[in-house]
């Protein structure tokens, strides 16, 4: 018996020379849940686990490209953005999501690596805001994108709360302020989703080798979009993907500075949506 035809998703990111992050991490995480990866490749950057040495971002042409000679030949269940690097291409990318190649779009508002390095022009946050948002299905930040975005300081459960309310007035249909920043024994995400607030919770897991988990948790909720799931079913299972992963993850160490997430883990979506 021939099996079914797997549920195509889009990833519309970087390059991470190391593996950990970016379209790396995105394809990984889509294979995981069993949803053929796509992508558009926006930068090439030279990385390891001890930073970005440097970056190079490609033309917008090309990026849309890229979109285009994908969407032209599959279709496209569910998308997703990582670092998009200049004003051009977010842009871009806006453009071709108000034609509708983007479906069910996830962006992951990629600012500054875990190590620091800066990974999107400043002049295009505000570009990010007003051309990207009102076209995203849900919107992930950390706490620190979030602030960018929102200008509300995040420090307490109340204030990751206020933010995720702050970016729907932006457009996005849903957002999900991530606790992974704040501390604490719980990591606790906050999902604004029309006039409901849900809390997602889970144990922290103490390990530095969490490069790309932002990257991944996106995608994540990418590939279940895809395969139909709900956006609330798509961002637990997402999450709890991205829990077991950090709890392999802290039994091993590769490279010498922040180690990659672990993608030897399989999704656990039962079907039917």
């Amino acid at each position: 018996m021939s099996r079914p035809t797997p549920a195509v998703a889009l990833t519309v990111a970087g390059s991470d020379s190391g593996g950990g992050a970016g379209v790396q991490a995105d394809l990984l995480t889509f294979a995981a849940f069993e949803v053929h990866g796509t992508c558009a490749i926006t930068a090439f950057t030279a990385q390891n686990t001890l930073g970005v040495s440097s970056s190079f971002a490609l033309a917008p042409e090309l990026v849309e490209d890229q979109v285009r000679a994908v969407t032209t030949d599959f279709i496209v269940r569910a998308a997703k953005t990582g670092m998009l690097a200049t004003t051009a291409i977010v842009r871009r990318v806006g453009e071709l999501a108000t034609e509708g190649l983007l479906p069910n779009l996830v962006v992951d508002p990629v600012m500054v690596s875990a190590t620091g390095a800066q990974l999107l022009e400043d002049d295009a946050i505000e570009a990010l805001r007003t051309h990207l948002l009102p076209h995203a299905l849900l919107v992930t930040p950390n706490r620190n994108e979030a602030e960018l975005l929102t200008g509300v300081t995040i420090s307490s459960l109340d204030a990751q709360r206020h933010a995720a309310r702050r970016l729907l007035e932006f457009g996005a249909h849903a957002a999900l302020v991530k606790g992974g920043h704040l501390g604490g024994t719980s990591s606790t995400d906050v999902l604004a989703l029309g006039d409901e607030l849900i809390e997602l919770h889970a144990p922290r897991v103490d390990t530095i080798n969490d490069h790309g988990t932002g990257c991944t948790l996106s995608a994540g909720i990418a590939a279940a979009l895809a395969r139909g799931l709900s956006l609330e079913r798509a961002v637990e299972e997402a999450k709890a993907y991205v829990t077991r992963g950090l709890a392999d993850a802290a039994r091993w160490g590769l490279g010498t500075g922040r180690g990659p997430f672990s993608h030897f883990n399989k999704a656990r979506i039962v079907v039917t949506p």
